[in-house]
Parts: structure tokens; sequence; C-alpha cells
């Protein structure tokens, strides 16, 4: 993996971490996204190193699932079972779908490489689950919807 592949994979992980910690905590954009280029971005701690994030598209996925957060859980609502609408699922789930839905909706970044990145890291947050086949679904959905001339 190139170093700037790594790095933008490394942003979209962080940009879904500082999505729920900012729902779980109340804290502001700018607040979140401070913390996380000082204290995560490259950070060595006693498990190692994290990696350097892509700053750039971290700032721009959190913005933009922000800013257009109502679209993109209206687009999760619909990808999802109608007893689930997206108040009911995982906080962490609820954070994936809008880091994704941002990139989906907001950049020119191809669908099926937001969906291969993005079930990577629901992998991450759940490996022995089914999560990650259904973020899969859900995704596949959304950037039919979001980008149907890709598809």
């Amino acid at each position: 993996m190139t170093d700037k592949r790594q790095m933008k994979s490394a942003a979209r992980l962080y940009a879904v971490q500082a999505l729920f910690q900012m729902e779980a905590s109340g804290q502001t954009v700018e607040v979140t996204q401070t913390e996380f280029e000082d204290h995560r971005f490259g950070d060595a701690h006693e498990l190692g190193e994290l990696a350097e994030g892509d700053v750039d598209l971290f700032r721009q996925l959190i913005d933009d699932a922000v800013n257009h957060q109502a679209q993109i859980d209206q687009m999760t609502d619909r990808a999802l079972v109608a007893k689930w609408p997206i108040n009911r699922i995982d906080p962490t789930l609820r954070a994936l779908f809008r880091a994704a839905g941002a990139e989906l909706t907001q950049a020119k970044t191809p669908p099926k490489v937001v969906i291969v990145e993005f079930v990577d890291i629901a992998k991450a947050f759940f490996p022995e689950g089914r999560e990650p086949k259904f973020v899969n679904a859900v995704l596949d959905h959304m950037a039919r919807e979001a980008k149907p001339e890709a598809f």
C-alpha cells in the first residue's frame, strides 16, 4: 500500500472515530479536529505508533458529514430496513455511515473505493460480526443513490 493511500485510509478511520466522539461527548468540530490532529495523527504510545492521516481528507469528511448530516442520514435511512432507522443503530456504524456518506455525496472518490475502504473499517471495529456485510449492503445502496452513473 502506498503512503498516500495509507494516509487516506487512516484519515477515514480517524473521521469515523471523531464523528463517534463528537456524538458521544458533544464536542464541537473544531475541538475534535484539533484533538485528533494534535494527539492521534502519527502519535506514539505504548502499543505502537498510530498512522499518519491525510489531514485534508480528514477535515473534509468531518466537515461534510456535519454540514450534510440530514441529507446523509436520510439516504442512510432509505438504505436500512424500515424498522431500523439510523438513530437505532450502533453509534459506531452511525459514524461510519456518516463519514462514508460524506465521501459518497461530496467527493469525487469512486464509489467502489469508498465502499471497500469503509467495509475495511467495519472489519476493524467488528472483526467477528456480521457488521461488515451489513455495511457493504448499506453503502452499496447509498452509492447507487448518490452516484447512479458509476454503476
